[in-house]
């Protein structure tokens, strides 16, 4: 009914066109070439605090959303105090470090019938042990790690099997990852240990892949880590996003216990608590030491290379001339700044320094003990 002339059309076109591309502008996952890194200051959150009638405490995973300048927290709480959670939070730095840290809101994880999880009083077969979070910006979700349980003796026996499960930024369910035979748990002396499973977790790839590893070693795959070396090998599982698969396992050699404990039999470990991508098959990877009779934790941080390691898949670890383990370089040994360091179980980046520096995040768990502590740690990166 109407005649338009195409070329009249051409500057519309055209307009819808380039604002199109601006709208589904490609978000790009952090990485660093990290050479090394200096600390430039702690926060403590004090034993106690409380927000929204919740116990604040057991923080063991960080993740950080750039956009919108917003962290997540994840709470190991495991449904005892309240029902399982996480945190979101607002943190401050100023020329000297972190200025003060606000929290702006508590979730509930939320099972997929759409109830909190309960604890083990109520239903141990149900209960989660929450250890991992991470932020994905693309599709504007959550994903966290559930360690599971493994109880196995005369009176008793429990077992659930870890997870990684797939959230909405509510806590709402939305699906679970699919996890290879070697994580589930078992009663007989092979698969994941107790409290030793999927503990670190970052998203690579620019949100495609997923990282997920083991604490210490399966028992199949050999020894946990002691004070002098022994060829503890934990393993790194790699999953599709898309799929929710896992695509490839790769070892990854864990030092030795930093320090004897006390009495030398008494309780100690080296295990990974989390890793973070940094691009280019790499991954900044933080071990762990705690020993009986030494208060504080010993915390290094390792750059690991997957590029040549081999999927050991279908391997099993107690033989390393038959794979090639991720190779691994110190960057950074905690004990080196003299201070008090907790039981340190997160690592995000941050955001950028007025220098055009990146920046690093770490948190430490205090388990809601009194003798332990809740705090912040904030690294300086140079490229």
């Amino acid at each position: 009914m109407y005649s338009i002339r195409i070329k009249n059309l051409l500057p519309v076109i055209l307009i819808f066109l380039l604002g199109s591309c601006a709208a589904v502008k490609k978000i790009t996952q952090p990485a660093a070439a990290i050479r090394s890194i200096k600390f430039i200051g702690q926060y403590e959150i004090l034993y106690n605090t409380t927000y929204q009638n919740t116990a604040v405490g057991g923080l063991s995973g960080i993740d950080y959303d750039v956009k919108n300048n917003r962290y997540y927290f994840i709470c190991d709480d495991r449904s005892d105090k309240n029902p399982a959670r996480f945190y979101t939070a607002k943190i401050y730095l100023h020329g000297k470090g972190i200025d003060s840290l606000v929290f702006t809101g508590v979730n509930h994880l939320l099972q997929a019938n759409g109830t909190v999880y309960p604890n083990n009083k109520q239903n141990r077969f149900l209960t989660p042990d929450p250890e991992a979070i991470r932020y994905d910006p693309v599709k504007r979700e959550l994903v966290w790690t559930s360690e599971g349980e493994r109880i196995v003796n005369e009176k008793d026996t429990v077992l659930i099997n870890p997870s990684v499960i797939l959230i909405h930024t509510d806590g709402k369910y939305i699906d679970s990852f699919i996890l290879p035979g070697n994580l589930h748990m078992q009663v007989t002396g092979s698969g994941p240990r107790k409290n030793s499973v999927l503990e670190g977790m970052s998203f690579a790839d620019n949100y495609n892949s997923l990282y997920v590893n083991a604490e210490e070693p399966l028992y199949e795959d050999g020894p946990q880590a002691d004070i002098e070396e022994n060829n503890a090998f934990i393993r790194i599982y790699k999953f599709d996003v898309r799929t929710r698969r896992n695509t490839a396992q790769y070892a990854y050699k864990l030092s030795p216990v930093a320090y004897k404990a006390l009495p030398e039999n008494a309780f100690k470990i080296n295990g990974v608590p989390d890793i973070l991508s940094l691009g280019n098959n790499k991954l900044l990877v933080i071990e762990r030491s705690f020993s009986t009779g030494r208060l504080p934790c010993s915390i290094k941080i390792f750059i690991a290379d997957l590029e040549g390691a081999t999927d050991v898949s279908n391997i099993i670890l107690n033989n390393p001339a038959e794979y090639k383990a991720a190779s691994k370089k110190l960057l950074f040994n905690m004990d080196d700044l003299g201070i008090y360091t907790d039981n340190i179980e997160g690592v995000t980046f941050g955001p950028i320094l007025p220098n055009g520096n990146k920046t690093l995040l770490f948190v430490a768990d205090n388990n809601f003990n009194p003798l332990e502590k809740s705090q912040v740690f904030l690294f300086e990166i140079t490229e």
